[in-house]
């Protein structure tokens, strides 16, 4: 056994044990957790292995959901704090590592298997070495680029969720100023995330003079498929939204080798995302627009791509 991996975020936390495969490492007996029923991600981890009835790995990869600074990191959505000295130190491991959740996922979109990658847009063939963007909504919204040269990865995390929301069009400013009420600035995850979609279903209500009946984000999704108009309308500007933040990332990175949506609510969005407008909106770059055409974009449908993106991490650790 190579390890034990996993997956933390304000709402769930999801482990796995990694075997090697035919030179390759692959998460198995995946399960998740309810982060808050434990009091701390050792308590966390203690379930999972009890529940496997595995013994400790000697290593482990954690993707969390925050910035890891010098190998700790504090969690914004739970009163969690896990570093890599408490992991062995208290946990029990002999290696251990801290990834940023989106940096693992920048890891893993490249390896998911072709079927678990939906085209958005044009098919481009997928190149194998370059600058990716790996991003999308879900509780909040991460961003991370991943460059492939000679063989070698080097993985880019960022907080780029947390850059300024640039509206496009007048309807996106009226948006704009009812996001920025009682706030200091919008950030893109303001919009591109779960409550994001549910406040903008409100705010497109604000202004068409209709009234929001729907109580939350699954609803206006369910509601969109269902084909009320208000929920669609919503969906669509949602969906093309994201498509105009994944076109600046693209041109900010270079990411010619291609851009991978992921994040519960692009999941969720599934379809919606290839037929409403966000691959138009990530090609509408003026000047650019024949380089932006150049770029492939797929939506991840790997629910534990960043498993496979820690798991692609452990062999690295030195558990001596």
């Amino acid at each position: 056994m190579l390890g034990l991996v996993g997956d933390l975020g304000g709402t769930n936390a999801r482990f796995a044990l990694v075997r090697d495969v035919a030179g390759r490492p692959e998460p198995f007996d995946i399960r998740a957790y309810a982060a808050r029923d434990y009091p701390s991600p050792e308590d966390a981890i203690e379930a999972y292995l009890k529940d496997t009835g595995a013994e400790r790995p000697a290593r482990a990869v954690l993707a969390v959901a925050g910035p890891v600074l010098h190998g700790a990191m504090h969690f914004t959505n739970i009163d969690w704090r896990v570093s890599e000295a408490i992991l062995t130190s208290v946990g029990g491991f002999k290696a251990a590592r801290l990834l940023n959740d989106f940096a693992a996922q920048a890891l893993g979109a490249p390896r998911v298997a072709r079927d678990q990658l939906q085209v958005l847009g044009p098919e481009i063939a997928r190149p194998e070495e370059g600058t990716m963007v790996i991003l999308g909504p879900g509780t909040g919204f991460g961003v991370a680029g991943l460059v492939r040269q000679d063989g070698r990865e080097t993985v880019l995390a960022t907080e780029g969720g947390h850059v300024g929301f640039a509206p496009t069009d007048d309807l996106e400013l009226e948006i704009w100023r009812r996001f920025a009420r009682g706030r200091e600035r919008v950030s893109i995850e303001r919009v591109l995330s779960g409550s994001g979609l549910h406040e903008l279903y409100q705010a497109l209500a604000e202004i068409e003079g209709v009234p929001a009946h729907l109580p939350d984000q699954r609803a206006v999704q369910a509601a969109a498929e269902g084909g009320d108009p208000l929920a669609g309308r919503t969906v669509d500007r949602f969906c093309r939204i994201l498509g105009s933040t994944a076109g600046d990332f693209a041109l900010a990175y270079g990411a010619l080798a291609g851009v991978y949506v992921t994040g519960g609510v692009a999941e969720k969005l599934g379809d919606q995302l290839a037929k409403r407008g966000f691959r138009e909106r990530f090609e509408a770059k003026g000047r650019f627009e024949s380089y932006m055409q150049a770029i492939p974009t797929w939506l991840v449908l790997d629910p534990y791509a960043a498993l496979i993106g820690a798991a692609s991490q452990l062999s690295a650790l030195d558990p001596s």
